[in-house]
């Protein structure tokens, strides 16, 4: 587990001055800010917005063309949308197989954390393609953490799952929040946002326009007290809607 000392206004990752050009298009530019210990970080904006490769980026899925990331991507855990998990093998299995290509250094040891954290102990034995939605993206965020790293990304970590099944997938993300795991997430499901980070940064056309806590953005956008009309109000105003 993380170690019980680390502090919560200490910052476990740093983005400084990201960019990323794909010939002529800029996906990002010039993009900074700082991630902090048992912090949920939410990464919103319109499709195309840079979000993806943002994320993509600090896993080390790719190079930015400029910028620096305070963290190796072997120090940041990896959770892309599409689940990357074998479906004939068990939960287990799974488990196992991936803590030996990150070459954990007990993989039972981990395999053992990992059930227990998700929940899914009763479940071990099972194959993947018999889960749930939900429970199968519990797997998914398992692999990410079997490092045990100080930051999780996650990639529109609920698009494919029903209402019970996302309540009970940001349960499991806030409580890694809660052992002070810093969670970093996109999401197109804005409500998300306010409702479980603590600060959004707002993206639109590769530029981060916004860095602040929900409410403040409310406030910005002239709301009210509806997150999302306040979020498209604040796009409309910087001419970006």
């Amino acid at each position: 587990m993380n170690s019980p000392e680390r502090s919560k206004d200490e910052p476990v990752l740093s983005v400084r001055s990201l960019g990323k050009r794909y010939g002529s298009r800029e996906a990002l530019r010039d993009v900074s800010f700082a991630a902090h210990a048992g912090e949920m970080l939410a990464v919103i904006g319109p499709n195309g917005a840079g979000k993806t490769t943002l994320l993509s980026i600090l896993a080390g899925v790719q190079a930015p063309n400029s910028g620096s990331v305070s963290r190796t991507a072997g120090e940041i855990g990896w959770v892309p949308q599409q689940p990357a998990l074998y479906s004939k093998l068990s939960v287990a299995e799974n488990l196992r197989l991936f803590a030996r290509l990150e070459r954990v250094g007990d993989p039972d040891a981990v395999l053992a954390r990992m059930l227990a954290q998700t929940g899914l102990a009763e479940r071990a034995d099972e194959r993947v393609e018999t889960l749930s939605g939900g429970n199968q993206q519990r797997v998914n965020v398992a692999l990410g953490l079997l490092g045990d790293p100080p930051t999780i990304l996650l990639d529109e970590p609920s698009s494919a799952l029903d209402p019970a099944q996302r309540e009970r997938l940001w349960e499991f993300i806030a409580a890694l929040a809660a052992r002070g795991t810093s969670v970093v997430f996109s999401t197109h499901v804005v409500a998300e946002a306010a409702r479980y980070a603590r600060r959004v940064l707002v993206l639109d056309e590769g530029s981060l326009l916004f860095d602040g806590a929900p409410e403040e953005l409310v406030r910005e956008g002239g709301g009210g007290e509806d997150f999302e009309r306040a979020f498209v109000s604040f796009l409309r105003t910087r001419g970006r809607a």
